[in-house]
């Protein structure tokens, strides 16, 4: 008959210690939820890029809980030369991608959700991959709520949007 000793059954402290750790970094950073005056930006996040990339974007939601519409634009970011918010509308079978001119409008009680395929901030002209498990700090000025400094967590890359079922960490 085997004999089991209580060490067989329960791990020891180092090994729970090894997989709590391990659970943790599987996943993405959470992101932050931001409010600067009736605007409430929630879950940014970006998408890390392969090398040799030139762009990267950035998703989130943006609610506008005032009574007056506003629009926003992207200042700056730390990760490329240039951001700017972006459309990407079907035009005759093909998809287009093109800078909002003077930013993009949320009004009253709108949320908008930027997200691949649709409006998103564009990180133009990167000065480095974006890599999963970091962040992208970007600047966004709103012309009414004003600035706002937000943090987009960097998912792998084709990863969903965060709450998606699916979603890749």
């Amino acid at each position: 008959m085997t004999k089991i000793s209580p060490t067989d059954i329960y791990p020891t402290p180092a090994a729970v210690v090894a997989f709590v750790l391990a659970q943790l970094l599987a996943f993405p950073a959470m992101a932050t939820d931001y409010d600067v005056g009736s605007i409430h930006i929630a879950q940014p996040w970006s998408r890390a890029t392969p090398k040799g990339a030139t762009a990267g974007a950035g998703y989130m939601t943006i609610t506008n809980k005032g009574t007056t519409p506003d629009k926003v634009s992207c200042v700056s970011d730390d990760a490329s030369a240039q951001c700017e918010i972006h459309s990407m509308t079907m035009e005759g079978g093909v998809m287009k991608m093109r800078p909002v001119e003077g930013g993009l409008e949320i009004k009253p009680g709108e949320t908008v959700t930027l997200a691949p395929s649709g409006f998103h901030v564009m990180f133009r002209q990167l000065k480095h991959p974006l890599e999963q498990g970091k962040t992208v700090k970007a600047t966004l000025k709103f012309d009414k709520a004003g600035t706002v400094d937000v943090e987009y967590p960097v998912m792998a890359i084709g990863a969903l949007a965060p709450s998606s079922p699916g979603a890749e960490a």
